[in-house]
C-alpha cells in the first residue's frame, strides 16, 4: 500500500470515521487498479471474486436482457462501492462495469466481504445504504418507463446526470465525463434515433449543447419543468 496515498482514501465518506489503524487494515487486503477507459473491471456472468471501490474516474454498470438489450443500469461516482455481488447473494457479476474515462480501483477479495462487514460497522451502513439507493433508482426509472413519455423519461436521466456528475462552467452545467447520445438511450429505454431527435430539438430551445459525447445542460429549470410536464405560464 505504500504507492496509496492514505490521506486520499480518508478524505471519502466510507473511511472518514476509521481510525489509522482500522484503515491500515482494511488496506492491507486491498489492491490498486488503473483501468483505462472504456475497458471492463468485470463483465457481466463472470465469477464474483472481487469487490472493489472507484477512487477516481467514473463508470457505467451495463446489462444485457434475455432478448440481446443492453441497458444501463447505474453510472459508479468516485467514493462508490461495486461489484459486491456477495451483498446481494449472488456468486456472479449481473452486469459489467466500463469505465467511461481513465479509473482507479481499490478491489479486495469477494471472501472478504462478511469479516469487512462484520469488523467495519460504517463500511456495512454505507453497503445498505448503496443497496436502497440503487432500490429506489430501479423503481424510479421502472416507473417512468411504464407511466411516462419518452422525452419526460430522458429529461430525468439527464437531470439524474448532472446532480450525479455534474460541473458548473459558465454557461449551464457540464457532465463530466463522456456520454453519448446512445448511453441516454440505453438509460432510459429507447432508441438511439429517439434520443437524437429529442437532444436536437433541445439544442434548438437552448435548453443543452451537444457534441461529441459531451452534453452540456443550459437550462436546468426547463429541463425540469419538461421532467414534471409543467407548463410554462
Amino acid at each position: 500500500m505504500a504507492a496509496l496515498d492514505r490521506t486520499l482514501v480518508k478524505s471519502l465518506p466510507l473511511f472518514q470515521k476509521m481510525s489509522d489503524q482500522e484503515l491500515d487494515r482494511l488496506l492491507a487486503h486491498a489492491t490498486v487498479r488503473r483501468v483505462p477507459q472504456n475497458e471492463a473491471v468485470f463483465e457481466q456472468g463472470a465469477a464474483a471474486d472481487s469487490f472493489y471501490l472507484l477512487l477516481h474516474g467514473r463508470l457505467k454498470v451495463t446489462q444485457v436482457t434475455r432478448d440481446g438489450q443492453q441497458i444501463i443500469v447505474r453510472v459508479v461516482n468516485p467514493g462508490d462501492l461495486f461489484g459486491f455481488a456477495r451483498a446481494l447473494q449472488r456468486s456472479d457479476y449481473p452486469g459489467t462495469a466500463m469505465t467511461a474515462t481513465e479509473s482507479l480501483v481499490l478491489a479486495w477479495p469477494t471472501e472478504l466481504w462478511n469479516v469487512f462487514v462484520e469488523s467495519n460497522p460504517h463500511l456495512a451502513i454505507n453497503a445498505m445504504h448503496t443497496i436502497g439507493q440503487r432500490l429506489d433508482e430501479a423503481h424510479t426509472r421502472i416507473r417512468e418507463m411504464s407511466t411516462e413519455e419518452v422525452e419526460r423519461r430522458v429529461a430525468h436521466a439527464v437531470l439524474r446526470l448532472a446532480e450525479q456528475a455534474g460541473k458548473r462552467e459558465e454557461l449551464g452545467v457540464r457532465i463530466d465525463f463522456p456520454i453519448s447520445r446512445q448511453d441516454i438511450a440505453e438509460m432510459t429505454g429507447t432508441t438511439l434515433h429517439t434520443v437524437s431527435r429529442i437532444l436536437s430539438a433541445w439544442e434548438g430551445r437552448g435548453l443543452v449543447q451537444g457534441g461529441r459525447q459531451k452534453l452540456l445542460l443550459c437550462d436546468l429549470p426547463g429541463l425540469r419543468r419538461l421532467a414534471e410536464q409543467v407548463e410554462k405560464n
